[in-house]
């Protein structure tokens, strides 16, 4: 799988870096200085009575072509500048890190004309009623694209998935005030704790009894347990696996991240669960931060468009939050540096690495910082508006205009899902690291839906954006 190898490649890269270099090294702490970059920016235009809202322009709501067509007659400018910063700071970044820009930028026009075709097709008055969220129309398309029609490798530069979906995380931490995460995480970290430990002994062993390497059972057992395709990084490396083991564990996280963006806001629908509890549900069964996102948004489109379901579009999206980011995320660490001493002092002494303290920060997902960083700062800029103050001013000359570019980063991220995901490639990773893989799958859902609907109700139905 020639896509994930990459990823995977350069990713184990980067393994080497060490002290300071990692600042500009490594794609975590870009998507933090992407991120806190426009959160600060924001921040001192709101200063000076302006916003970021001449660039963070997204198609209306249409019903005709003619409103459509006079929308992009007005601010085709704010468009082409809105690509202008976006491609300047991606291939910034991609150089940085020793990418190639050249190569970047004729895909992310690409990327970039898809996701203004994304933003069209989701703001149609009728895509509520077809069910045609923006994220689902990203993915669609992407997988539509990838599979019927086929795309040169070389536009695989512009699909930078795991770098559009930290920038996004980051700058959703801008809409999360610090409050709601101290008063809801620690529920977050409980419900996720016990998923955690739950899944990946399931995978694990049902995996062993399979006769499936240890390294790989491990492997898949943390990819189904915390986050999929950085877990599978994180823990190849960690306990000495083969160079195969990762990719396949990658590939079984997209089988099912991919299927469950279709399930999981369906069912929650089916059975009219609060969006805030079928946040906190598809945060816990969901295999990867960029698909449970696009879950999240398309059960908060539906909780919005059909009014079935108790709360909020936002409490939808940030339930999913506080459980995936907040909760499951920093499980990485954890699990890397357990299963490090594992496999160094149990499995095979000479692997050759050490197990240390310093593993859990190597693997801890640092985009998860800037996202506690943005809100803290918008937290503390805005803390002395009352709530009329905020509606009137906060949201629509700070907050908003955020939400709006967060919006367009998330939208890159489903789009190279969907352009980087060939279902022949997806069939090789063989029978039995699926059926165990499928094993947690199927605990983690049931389990997930268990602790959300019914243990952790009351936090999920009550969470307040």
């Amino acid at each position: 799988m020639s896509r994930v190898e990459a990823e995977f490649g350069g990713q184990a890269t980067q393994r080497g870096s060490s002290g300071w270099s990692e600042l500009w090294l490594k794609e975590d702490w870009w998507a933090i200085w992407l991120g806190l970059g426009i959160v600060i920016v924001g921040l001192v235009l709101f200063q000076y009575g302006a916003s970021w809202r001449y660039v963070a322009v997204v198609p209306p709501k249409w019903t005709t072509f003619a409103q459509l067509g006079a929308h992009f007659a007005d601010n085709w400018l704010r468009y082409l500048v809105q690509f202008a910063l976006w491609a300047a700071a991606f291939a910034l970044a991609l150089r940085a890190m020793g990418r190639s820009a050249r190569e970047f930028l004729p895909a992310f026009v690409f990327v970039f004309v898809l996701a203004v075709l994304v933003f069209v097709v989701g703001q149609w008055d009728r895509a509520n009623f077809y069910g045609f969220e923006a994220p689902l129309v990203a993915l669609i398309l992407g997988l539509a694209i990838a599979n019927l029609a086929g795309l040169p490798r070389s536009l695989d530069a512009g699909f930078r998935v795991e770098l559009y979906i930290k920038t996004a995380i980051v700058l959703l931490g801008a809409t999360v005030p610090f409050t709601l995460i101290v008063w809801a995480g620690p529920v977050a970290i409980v419900q996720a704790s016990i998923v955690s430990l739950v899944t990946f002994f399931v995978i694990y062993f049902v995996a062993k009894r399979l006769g499936l390497d240890k390294r790989l059972a491990a492997t898949l057992g943390v990819g189904g347990a915390v986050c999929g395709v950085s877990a599978a990084i994180a823990i190849s490396g960690a306990v000495g696996a083969k160079k195969e083991h990762a990719p396949i564990a990658i590939t079984l996280v997209l089988i099912w991240a991919i299927a469950m963006i279709f399930i999981l806001p369906i069912v929650a629908h089916q059975l009219q669960l609060s969006a805030g509890v079928g946040g906190a549900w598809i945060g816990t069964s969901e295999f990867a931060d960029a698909a449970g996102i696009a879950a999240a948004q398309t059960y908060a489109g539906l909780v919005s468009g059909t009014g079935a379901a108790a709360g909020t579009s936002d409490q939808a999206v940030l339930a999913f939050t506080l459980m995936k980011v907040v909760g499951r995320d920093v499980w990485i660490g954890i699990w890397a540096f357990v299963l490090a001493i594992v496999a160094t002092t149990r499995w095979e002494a000479g692997l050759g690495r050490k197990a240390n303290a310093a593993e859990i920060w190597w693997r801890f997902p640092k985009f998860v910082i800037g996202f506690f960083v943005a809100s803290l700062l918008i937290t503390a800029v805005t803390a002395d508006y009352g709530l009329d103050d905020f509606n009137r001013t906060v949201n629509p000359g700070l907050v908003a205009p955020i939400k709006d570019l967060r919006s367009w980063a998330f939208i890159f991220c489903f789009l190279s899902i969907g352009l980087t995901t060939r279902f022949r490639e997806l069939a090789a990773a063989g029978l039995k690291p699926f059926l165990a893989f499928t094993s947690g799958v199927a605990v983690n859902v049931v389990l997930g839906f268990i602790l959300s609907a019914v243990v952790f109700a009351a936090y999920w139905t009550n969470l307040t954006p």
